[in-house]
């Protein structure tokens, strides 16, 4: 049997860390902390994903370069 590669958007890897089943910041793949049900924040690079509702989108990211 083949091993199939999983390829995910964007769209998915965020909604998998805003629900826990992922813990892996986008940015630099270090392990991020749950601050609160709507706030997922990485403590290596400053990468924040909030669960807010925006008018554009359901979520907002945020990240400064270092």
């Amino acid at each position: 049997m083949e091993v199939m590669p999983l390829n995910r958007t964007l769209d998915q890897e965020l909604l998998a860390l805003m629900r826990g089943a992922s813990l892996e910041c986008l940015v630099c793949g270090e392990f991020v902390l749950a601050r609160g049900r709507r706030l997922v924040e990485c403590p290596e690079c400053g990468m924040a994903v909030s669960g807010e509702q925006t008018t554009e989108s359901g979520l907002q990211l945020s990240s400064q370069a270092g």
